[in-house]
């Protein structure tokens, strides 16, 4: 049988249990390629509210769970480097066809598909060639749990400052959902959920941080870098 690929473009930030699902069902049929969204300004990546997690943690957290999987591979191709505004308006703009052709650099397959469950990615998608299939939209979105996280970590911040007796370097493993509702752990997998703790630090950080980013023609960038 013929093998055909299968291209996952995602933000994966952080990655979630449907994540994991999505790449686990096309992997069943597709040589999958995962490319985590970058964003990159003289060589550095650009974090912000809505990007807070590197790609080498996000594709960390993608090896914790395909790991040795022969028919899923992460790739960094899927980059906007700046300024972002050359990319607009999309379709139009040959720098966005340059991001098409850096995804395709590295796919050995000569038939192809990919994966969206936004209606209109799945548009542009169409638009550039990529033969997206018809899918539905994550039962958990990385939005929600990046709230999740930050309401968290916010209402550690504020407990720290109220007791002002919390030992330094308390183990982030012991940490719950201590402020009701709906915990973020439930939403991602184990092995993510270890990678998040261990980097604590960038959930606080842009808990605290307000969100520098921007969305034009329905894409989203960061500000940092959108014009030079």
């Amino acid at each position: 049988m013929e093998n055909i690929a299968a291209l996952y473009l995602a933000h994966l930030n952080p990655v979630t249990n449907s994540h994991e699902k999505i790449i686990s069902q096309l992997a069943k049929d597709y040589h999958v390629y995962v490319f985590p969204v970058v964003f990159l300004k003289e060589g550095r990546e650009i974090n912000t509210r809505t990007f807070p997690f590197p790609y080498e943690l996000r594709k960390k957290m993608l090896q914790s769970l395909f790991d040795g999987h022969g028919n899923i591979e992460i790739l960094p191709n899927y980059k906007f480097a700046s300024p972002y505004i050359k990319y607009l308006p999309p379709i139009v703009s040959p720098y966005s066809w340059a991001v098409r052709t850096g995804i395709l650099h590295d796919v050995q397959e000569e038939r192809f598909i990919s994966y969206t469950g936004d209606t209109a990615e799945r548009i542009a998608l169409r638009f550039y060639n990529l033969h997206p299939i018809k899918a539905k939209r994550l039962e958990i979105s990385s939005s929600n749990v990046k709230e999740l996280l930050y309401r968290e970590a916010l209402g550690h911040l504020r407990n720290q400052d109220s007791n002002n007796n919390m030992e330094d370097g308390s183990d982030n493993s012991n940490r719950i959902n201590q402020l009701g509702g709906e915990s973020w752990q439930g939403m991602v997998p184990k092995t993510v959920i270890r990678i998040i703790l261990d980097n604590w630090n960038i959930v606080e950080k842009f808990a605290q941080s307000m969100d520098k980013t921007i969305k034009i023609f329905g894409m989203k960038f960061p500000t940092e870098g959108i014009l030079h």
